[in-house]
């Protein structure tokens, strides 16, 4: 068992083309011995956004704090916390931050996507 703190977790800028200000905190992943999903904790500063994308693999999301708009192949939703979304493989996605304050989220992925980015203690 693996046991960890967020806030202890050192963030690390995302390095992708159309990011700003945000970074990601690897939760659980492959390093950690996780055979299927991996856990990643996300910031994104007010004004920021992650990068308008799409891959072959599923996101499950569960927003902890702030405020966000997400596009979705097109369609836009407000985002606040406590929601959770599912990110379809293939869909065109993007997060933008649209609040004074942080906006925070979990993302699930299948650990063949996880970066393969260690976490402090594993």
């Amino acid at each position: 068992m693996h046991i960890r703190r967020a806030d202890d977790t050192p963030g690390v800028p995302m390095q992708m083309e159309g990011v700003k200000d945000v970074t990601m905190r690897m939760m659980v992943g492959r390093a950690d011995g996780a055979p299927n999903f991996s856990m990643r904790h996300f910031t994104v500063a007010p004004g920021g956004h992650t990068p308008r994308h799409q891959h072959d693999y599923e996101h499950e999301i569960y927003v902890v704090s702030g405020h966000a708009r997400v596009e979705h192949d097109g369609t836009f939703h407000e985002l606040a916390a406590g929601d959770v979304l599912f990110v379809e493989p293939n869909a065109l996605h993007q997060f933008v931050n649209t609040g004074p304050d942080a906006f925070t989220f979990l993302c699930l992925v299948p650990t063949t996507f996880d970066c393969g980015k260690p976490t402090p203690g594993s």
